[in-house]
């Protein structure tokens, strides 16, 4: 079998740190404009990867003769309305990389900085201890070929892989057990027989017609690896219906499910680069080879709305609402067709005069802050276009220079199943002001397919209309293979269509990854440094002696306090067994409330209907221990999460997204 740096050979080189899944940068639409600097072309998609592995089959035909004509349509509109500014898009620069660049990027990005440079740190990197072993293969190659490009160039040695991962002379990856390493390891872990496996990833084989499971407690590589192995492969479907799919259930485990918006900022910050190192493993492990160019930048503009960079925008908009997520702009104008819009049939596929459109741009600049603006007076089809435009003009994509590669080339994987889990793991690695964005117009987007009755607008129609808008952008490069237009905009729309049917399954953080930051977590926690060794050494063997009780004795039950701090000054004392839930916690906190006793602080946090306080307002917590905070599934087992951080404080609180009623 080759290595993987040869067999991936299509994928585009956008900067390694945020990896792509992506071919070769690609135009979407022949065009006869005679500047080169033409955004009416789709930028950076992919073809059809020449994998030389089991998933290598013809994908070319997942969309079986659904319309584009809505795709094409989009396409001119957008030509149309930049015609006249031609001279403002110029493209920067884009530089090859030398070798070597884009895997010190990478693990610059994958949070391994101090594995690389003249003065490699000497200490154990906390993150390296919470690597699966397919995660600890992409580390480990793209470690290697920095080292080889390093001595070509003689400059001084890095620090040795052998010292990172326990490499013996032979060169052998020392574990547990001794295996191969760095390329063999992943050639054993495609090859490799467990039966146990086997069994348990046996069901992700299509099944077609039937819900399937959407297994998140084992890393995406690991099933990927074993599917392989076990030659588990499913088929790819041709779709022949534009709004039927595969529907995916995510099967709760005893600690519940975790949604993007559960955990703190702390711990939110973590899951970029764990997703990122996951993706790199998933895609190494299905064939293709992550390389990223350097993101193309555009002169910014003076105005205040349109052309702005989202955290300019974010941070203009706290100014005058703290808190807020997504720009107050996107929100007024999905607010606006939401209300007068949804029921228009044709809306977003209709478009609105140009003129207009451009009138009501440079009326917003001068109005919207002010208050003076008239939504009222405009038309559903003039917002629709204006709403498209704000996502056009952003100085960099939604889905950000670097990640549009990947996203487009997602296409590509042949299995369902895997390309919603690469989705879902670009998803976890974008920057919060593009996920956040991304999500309300997604959650917009579902809004009008739903009305599809009246507005005409299905699931296929509005990804046509919408993928031109979220892949074309004039500040990146623009290469498309001759015959390969038709290929890659069916890709492009099939992309935005599964982001909008699937993204309550998007935007859930994999039990794997929560597992991998409580790890960290207590890395972390544990590398204090004391200037007594003899102090240090003493607490390290209490530690291990402690964790060593507690694995040991697992208890069937336990008493544990639950505290409500804003709204009581008691706490609730509550025995756990092992069919306590989150929800039954809550149950029996509301049925206390009126018993004499209890001491409350402020009855007006607490949400009163028919004389009784509804629990559906109140949320369960866990901080502290092993994770900074996490709000907790309802179907949660607590004594089962005791076990797993049982240094936590388990706190109520109300509900931020829950209507107060006074």
């Amino acid at each position: 079998m080759d290595k993987l740096g040869k067999r991936g050979s299509g994928f585009v080189r956008t900067r390694i740190p945020r990896p792509q899944v992506v071919l070769q940068p690609v135009q979407l639409v022949r065009c006869s404009c005679s500047t080169r600097n033409c955004p009416c072309k789709m930028s950076q998609l992919p073809q059809k990867s020449p994998l030389a592995s089991p998933l290598s089959e013809d994908t070319t035909s997942r969309v079986d003769n659904l319309p584009m004509e809505s795709f094409w349509l989009e396409v001119e509109n957008i030509k149309q309305s930049t015609e006249a500014e031609q001279e403002e898009c110029s493209l920067a620069d884009v530089k090859t990389q030398e070798e070597g660049e884009a895997e010190a990027e990478w693990l610059q990005d994958a949070g391994l900085s101090d594995l690389i440079g003249d003065h490699a740190s000497e200490n154990d990197n906390a993150l390296l201890s919470t690597l699966t072993k397919t995660q600890a293969a992409a580390v480990q190659r793209r470690l290697d070929t920095y080292s080889r490009s390093r001595r070509r160039k003689n400059k001084p040695p890095v620090r040795d892989v052998r010292d990172i991962f326990g490499v013996a002379g032979s060169g052998e990856l020392v574990t547990e057990k001794e295996e191969p390493s760095p390329d063999l390891l992943l050639h054993n872990i495609r090859t490799s027989s467990v039966q146990k496996q086997a069994q348990d990833y046996s069901c992700t084989v299509r099944n077609p017609g039937k819900e399937e499971v959407f297994n998140m407690d084992v890393a995406y590589s690991e099933q990927a690896a074993v599917l392989l192995k076990g030659s588990f492969l499913p088929e790819s479907k041709r779709i022949k219906d534009g709004n039927v799919l595969t529907k995916f259930k995510i099967p709760k485990g005893r600690l519940g499910v975790t949604r993007i918006g559960d955990l703190s900022a702390q711990d939110m910050k973590k899951i970029p680069t764990l997703a990122l190192i996951e993706l790199t493993a998933l895609c190494d492990v299905l064939g293709f080879e992550l390389k990223r160019n350097k993101a193309a930048k555009l002169k910014t503009t003076e105005k205040k709305l349109f052309g702005v960079p989202l955290n300019t925008l974010l941070e203009n908009d706290q100014k005058l609402l703290p808190n807020t997520k997504v720009p107050l702009l996107l929100q007024a104008l999905l607010s606006c067709l939401e209300k007068r819009g949804l029921e228009t049939e044709g809306i977003l596929r209709v478009s609105g005069s140009q003129t207009r459109i451009k009138s009501l741009e440079q009326k917003l600049e001068r109005d919207f802050y002010s208050g003076l603006f008239r939504w009222d007076e405009v038309h559903q089809n003039d917002v629709s276009g204006l709403l498209k435009r704000f996502i056009r003009e952003l100085p960099a994509p939604l889905l950000t220079a670097e990640y549009l590669p990947a996203f487009a080339a997602v296409q590509n994987i042949p299995d369902l199943k895997q390309r919603l889990q690469a989705l879902n793991l670009l998803i976890l690695i974008l920057p919060e002001p593009n996920r956040n964005t991304l999500k309300a117009l997604l959650e917009f987007l579902s809004k009008v397919v739903s009305r599809e009755n009246n507005n005409k607008m299905n699931l296929w129609n509005v990804s046509t209309v919408m993928a031109p808008n979220l892949f074309m952008h004039k500040g990146l490069p623009n290469k498309i293979p001759e015959g390969k237009e038709k290929q890659l905009a069916e890709g492009a729309a099939d992309v935005v269509r599964m982001m909008i049917h699937y993204q309550d399954l998007l935007w859930t953080v994999s039990s794997f990854l929560v597992a991998q930051v409580r790890k960290l977590n207590e890395s972390n926690s544990k590398r204090y440094q004391f200037c007594d060794k003899r102090l240090k050494n003493l607490l390290r063997k209490i530690h291990a002696d402690k964790d060593k009780v507690e694995k040991n004795q697992v208890e069937p039950s336990k008493v544990v306090k639950v505290h409500a701090s804003l709204l009581l000054k008691d706490s609730l004392e509550v025995h756990l067994n092992n069919a306590t839930r989150v929800a039954d916690v809550l149950r029996q906190f509301q049925k206390n409330l009126g018993q004499n006793g209890w001491n409350i602080v402020n009855t007006v946090n607490l949400l009163k209907c028919n004389n009784s306080t509804e629990c559906t307002n109140l949320l369960l917590y866990e901080v502290g221990g092993n994770i900074g905070e996490r709000c907790l599934d309802p179907d949660t087992y607590l004594l089962d999460l005791y076990h797993i951080n049982p240094h936590a404080e388990w706190i109520i609180k109300q509900n931020p997204s829950y209507p107060r009623m006074f």
